[in-house]
């Protein structure tokens, strides 16, 4: 990834604390962990009756978690709705409604995109913009993008559906952050088109990514296939309860996405101080670029915080939102003594 490759060889994705703690066994704990676009401020769970634990999941609740999550996401029913035990088990599965062939992947985006499409037999391209996109069978693009927050338009996105719905082509949107995307960035209301697959991720803005929920929006003979890929019982009996609270609970997703704004520009604060250049990001996680990003790494590392470093973008590190005073205060000091001694 950087100079040191196999240092980072650990870490493909964010959240990993056992392989930093291997990386840096000297570094002080606990470790935070910033290398993740997950709220730091978790929905508050609800109290459970045993059994949501102790017997299978009840296909009633999995129905009124759907009628819930197609009002919250914009779906035009529940029948356009499939639950899953999180959007990455569903990657693979919407790759392979349409027959194998060309998969354009807009990078840089989430990695498991494109393993996700050649698992389903594509041939796969990563491409720039839309413009790129061109003769491909499936298009996947996240949107708002991760990492570096850029927003697809939702007219532009639409249009392209539109010529792959020609071509028997399928379009898949990850919206795994459009929980403080634009407003009405999301494509939920489109799919009836028939070649769109909409992913929503409950778990990042939810701040309970452990609870393994996630939703594909999509016609209803394509969610009916996807829904019988996954078979009963998908989601767990905690996670329909949880999540079903959650997405009709609009009082505390408006708090939420106000207090992950204030967050954000705090953070912006405190890396344009260090020198750092923020290129973008969402309100869950921000970008810098600079041509110390190996070396600021290792010393977050050293410092018992952990951030995102790309294998293809050598000068790019990937911040999420400390989540207490503590945190803060110790990402406050490492940036700071890094500086003093980088300028």
């Amino acid at each position: 990834m950087f100079a040191l490759a196999a240092e980072h060889e650990p870490l493909p994705h964010g959240g990993d604390l056992a392989a930093a703690r291997r990386l840096f066994p000297g570094a002080p704990q606990p470790f935070i962990d910033l290398s993740t676009g997950i709220n730091p401020f978790p929905y508050r769970l609800p109290r459970l009756p045993a059994e949501a634990f102790a017997r299978l999941p009840d296909p009633a609740a999995c129905d009124a978690l759907r009628a819930i999550a197609a009002r919250a996401y914009g779906a035009p029913s529940p029948a356009h709705v499939v639950v899953a035990p999180g959007t990455q088990i569903l990657l693979p599965l919407v790759a392979g409604l349409v027959p194998p062939g060309r998969a354009a992947v807009i990078a840089p985006s989430y990695g498991e995109f494109a393993r996700a499409a050649a698992l389903a037999g594509h041939d796969v391209t990563r491409v720039s913009d839309l413009a790129g996109t061109e003769e491909a069978r499936l298009v996947i693009v996240a949107n708002p993008n991760n990492p570096d927050g850029r927003v697809s338009d939702a007219g532009d996105l639409r249009a392209l559906a539109a010529s792959l719905r020609s071509a028997g082509g399928l379009l898949v949107v990850d919206e795994a952050f459009m929980d403080v995307g634009p407003p009405g960035g999301t494509l939920a209301g489109a799919v009836d088109g028939g070649n769109i697959v909409v992913l929503r991720s409950f778990g990042k803005f939810f701040g309970l990514a452990g609870l393994r929920l996630g939703f594909a929006l999509a016609a209803p003979s394509l969610a009916a296939r996807l829904a019988a890929l996954l078979g009963p019982w998908a989601a767990s009996g905690a996670a329909l309860a949880v999540g079903a609270r959650a997405l009709a609970d609009p009082a505390w997703i408006e708090q939420t996405k106000k207090r992950l704004a204030r967050s954000a520009l705090r953070l912006d604060a405190l890396l344009i101080e260090a020198g750092l250049e923020v290129v973008g990001g969402t309100p869950l996680f921000r970008l810098v670029r600079t041509p110390a990003a190996a070396a600021l790494f290792r010393h977050l590392g050293g410092a018992g915080i952990l951030v995102r470093p790309f294998a293809d973008h050598a000068d790019w590190l990937r911040f999420g939102l400390p989540a207490n005073k503590q945190a803060w205060l110790r990402l406050q000091i490492a940036l700071t003594s890094f500086t003093a001694t980088h300028r």
